[in-house]
């Protein structure tokens, strides 16, 4: 077992941990930059970490661990920082900011294995997707094109093409970590298959610092193909029962969702909103991507659409630059998710009439339907599961801070409205944790949730690292 922690001492000791990069201490000349950028999101809570290091090597992570347990602080760690919620902000502690560590390097398939490629945290899915393209390869990255590997993998993942591909932690073969100890270890199926499995879905909450990930790959689809229709609020309840009904049907590589977006209002003043329905096929061929799309390009009622997308070639690089105008940066942010075994129809129509009222025409709720594959042999050995039968996510999305109150507020408001009984479960990596503590215990069934902290007291017994972020 590890020695105990110490208990924190008033300062941060002048001499940092032996690392390449800078330690910067609260009160240090740049203590505020460090701290900012360690979150996406404009909207920054107000905690304070004793100190950040921007380590530069997972020499450095091991020793800027050890430093930490030395000197009485405990540890968060953000590699790309778009946890919504801003866990790595922590107050009294020392953040390891792991955004250097980027790197991404391909193992050729050879004639007795498939290709791989090993990567950092900080690698973000756009630069993923730009490396692996060139190779005729592919791998299920965040729809958001700026979210780092790091987060994503931990919290499962719910990627691109996740419906035939499974979640994006399905494809981790491998993860090496630096330990609550300060030792560096590699974890797979074979070598510490506990905390291998925490490492697919754990999120947050994960009781070490990833400092590689060895991930399967992909074919890269022959064609991708997208089509959408937009249609007024009046509209929604044809919408979600034709679409569900349709959606479930459909091949493994059709990703479907619906977007809820406040809209103009009404002639007579009332609120307005629009529907979307999107479908993109990942297909072996361009017949078969078109194929696979008639039955949503063909709606029945499709005249009603206030615009149309017939369907048309795209790649994942257009699908970021797509998702980057939903996500756009420089903005202020709250969310929250609902796994719910409830319909999309009822689960839609019970939030349409708040989503309407948004303070923010930028903000929307995002409803996949089957978000990610069910099938078993996809989801073996990982904390992450799907937890209902249908999924949304609600962002709140702002520029003014004068107006955080009324948007945080709106964000609460559409969940209470999906969620009237309080009992849905959450995906941990877009959850509001602040909302409620029991918020990261119900996004995981419950022997899960008990296992992951059998593995949280093998591994950190003396809670080096931060667990999950609660009010």
């Amino acid at each position: 077992m590890c020695p105990p922690v110490p208990e924190p001492g008033p300062d941060v000791p002048e001499t940092g941990p032996e690392v390449a990069g800078a330690l910067i201490r609260r009160g240090d000349a740049g203590y505020e930059t460090a701290r900012s950028r360690a979150v996406w999101n404009e909207l920054r809570p107000e905690r304070f970490p004793e100190a950040v290091v921007r380590v530069t090597s997972e020499t450095d992570v091991a020793h800027a661990v050890r430093y930490a347990r030395t000197h009485g602080l405990r540890v968060s760690l953000r590699s790309g920082g778009h946890n919504w919620s801003g866990s790595p902000l922590r107050d009294g502690s020392l953040l390891l900011d792991l955004s250097g560590l980027r790197e991404c390097r391909l193992a050729p398939a050879t004639d007795t294995a498939p290709a791989t490629v090993t990567v950092e945290p900080a690698a973000t899915g756009q630069e993923l997707v730009a490396f692996l393209t060139p190779q005729d390869l592919a791998f299920p990255v965040g729809h958001c094109p700026s979210v780092a590997v790091g987060g994503f993998l931990l919290s499962g993942g719910l990627g691109w093409n996740s419906r035939a591909w499974g979640a994006s932690c399905a494809d981790v073969l491998e993860i090496r970590a630096v330990t609550a100890d300060g030792r560096t270890v590699t974890c797979s199926e074979r070598e510490h298959p506990e905390l291998f499995w925490a490492a697919r879905g754990a999120g947050p909450g994960f009781c070490a610092a990833v400092t590689r990930f060895r991930l399967a790959l992909h074919p890269h689809p022959a064609s991708i193909m997208t089509t959408s229709l937009t249609f007024p609020m009046a509209e929604l309840a044809r919408v979600t029962e034709w679409t569900e009904r349709v959606a479930r049907g459909l091949p493994p590589y059709v990703e479907v969702a619906f977007v809820l977006q406040p809209a103009e209002p009404a002639a007579d003043g009332a609120p307005g909103l629009r529907i979307t329905v999107g479908a993109t096929a990942f297909a072996a061929t361009r017949r078969e991507a078109l194929q696979a799309l008639e039955p949503v390009a063909d709606c029945p009622f499709g005249e009603l659409a206030v615009t149309r997308q017939p369907p048309a070639p795209t790649s994942f690089a257009a699908l970021h630059e797509g998702a980057a105008v939903l996500w756009p940066p420089l903005h202020r942010y709250a969310a929250d998710t609902l796994w719910s075994p409830e319909s999309y129809p009822t689960q839609l129509g019970r939030i349409a009439d708040v989503v309407a009222r948004a303070p923010s025409g930028k903000s929307l709720v995002l409803s996949p339907v089957q978000p990610v594959s069910s099938e078993p042999a996809l989801l073996r050995n990982m904390a992450f599961a799907p937890l209902g039968e249908s999924y949304l996510v609600c962002y709140a999305v702002w520029e003014d801070p004068a107006a955080d109150d009324a948007n945080e507020q709106w964000l609460r408001d559409v969940m209470a409205a999906a969620d009237p009984q309080g009992d849905g479960r959450h995906y941990i990596a877009e959850a509001d944790l602040e909302a409620d503590a029991a918020r990261p215990r119900r996004s995981y069934a419950p022997a899960t949730w008990d296992r992951l902290q059998e593995v949280k007291a093998e591994w950190d017994p003396d809670n080096v690292f931060h667990s999950y972020l609660a009010p």
